[in-house]
């Protein structure tokens, strides 16, 4: 573990579902169960999706520590209690003190790992690049159960009552028990499916390769209703009230009404032809997503019309999280920003000197963020001795 300097450079159109059975009523999102409200125990910190931190940050952060994996980190971290977990594309699993970055157990997988722990009660849930999706007991490392897929796993897990849920390059969306990983039911679709679903009021949404974004009922998997975006979906949809946010790799953003079973609008930026890779955040009437254009965008929620926009010296694969009034977000250039999301105006920024493409976890008074070099970074308030 290297201690980072603690006084780092710093700047201040319509489009329609093909029902297959009836829409259950949206709701908020539904906190993970047996995690604390700090906490942020899985890849956008809850079951809709909506990247948005229930725990406060400080008005200045300063890194705290640094911990080097073996190999890059693309992956969002988890943070639980006094523990953050976090894996690399060597295929090491790894349990940290989120105090110090010192580390308490390892697990190593036999492929590469891009799918970002979620953590629920005393086990650990991801997938690797091999197919397989691995259950780990989250205090010791210890591996519970394993099933395998018939190709890599990048989608990271969500859950509904006794299942885990996940997408698989094999083309299904896959239910397991979460006491044995026994296959509960899996579902077809018609390509690659790399995002992460949501799960909202006995629902799971989730859009695939195929350009098809699908409601299914998340207890038997039978498909409710679907729509053809006509567009790849790569990145993972927000679910805000009866609305779903979803970049394409086609160049937009979408706003789906849930209940209208329509389109509501689509985001075309005027002077782009780059994809969003990136997942929405969305809070306080706007939804922010990055853009493979350099840009982090910030859109009206009932409109779909840009309010601003922060330019970036490389692309943003990165997802943003908002925490209180404040968008946090990292570019392949290396750069982490806090934007202002009232206007998008930066209040802070910190160059980490390598590519990021993994987001931001926010839990526990602490920001958690990986890079390509293999370098996890932790930030928080300054030490009290640096503040006399």
């Amino acid at each position: 573990m290297a201690l980072l300097d603690p006084h780092p450079r710093t700047r201040l159109g319509s489009l329609g579902f093909r029902p297959l059975g009836r829409l259950l009523l949206i709701g908020t999102g539904l906190a993970l169960a047996s995690t604390a409200a700090a906490d942020w125990p899985s890849f956008r910190g809850d079951a809709a999706l909506t990247g948005v931190a229930t725990d406060p940050l400080p008005a200045e952060l300063v890194p705290l520590w640094s911990f080097d994996a073996e190999g890059g980190i693309e992956s969002t971290a988890a943070i639980v209690g006094d523990t953050v977990y976090v894996a690399s594309d060597a295929g090491h699993v790894y349990a940290l003190d989120l105090a110090t970055g010192g580390e308490r157990w390892q697990f190593v997988a036999e492929h590469p790992i891009k799918s970002s722990p979620s953590v629920l009660g005393d086990t650990l849930y991801l997938g690797d690049e091999g197919g397989v999706f691995h259950a780990l007991d989250r205090t010791t490392g210890e591996q519970r159960w394993s099933f395998l897929a018939d190709s890599g796993i990048t989608s990271s897990a969500n859950f509904f009552g006794d299942l885990v849920l996940f997408g698989s390059y094999d083309q299904f969306v896959y239910a397991l028990q979460k006491k044995d990983g026994s296959l509960a039911w899996k579902l077809e679709t018609a390509s690659y499916v790399n995002a992460t679903p949501a799960v909202v009021g006995g629902s799971l949404f989730v859009g695939g390769c195929d350009g098809v974004f699908r409601e299914i009922d998340a207890a038997t998997g039978a498909e409710r209703r679907q729509a053809d975006l006509g567009a790849i979906l790569a990145g993972s949809s927000a679910i805000v009230g009866s609305q779903a946010i979803v970049g394409t790799m086609e160049s937009r953003v979408l706003g789906i009404d849930l209940e209208k079973a329509a389109t509501q609008w689509s985001y075309d930026p005027p002077s782009s032809e780059f994809p969003f890779y990136s997942s929405p955040a969305v809070r306080d009437g706007r939804a922010v997503i990055g853009g493979r254009d350099k840009r982090v965008h910030a859109l009206d929620l009932t409109t779909g019309s840009l309010i601003w926009s922060h330019s970036t010296p490389a692309r943003v694969d990165s997802s943003p999280v908002i925490v209180g009034d404040r968008v946090f977000v990292a570019s392949l250039s290396g750069h982490l920003y806090a934007l202002d999301l009232a206007d998008g105006s930066v209040r802070w920024q910190f160059d980490g000197g390598s590519d990021f493409t993994a987001s931001p976890a926010v839990g526990n008074g602490y920001l958690i963020l990986g890079n390509l070099d293999g370098l996890l970074l932790a930030f928080g308030a300054a030490p009290e001795a640096d503040r006399r």
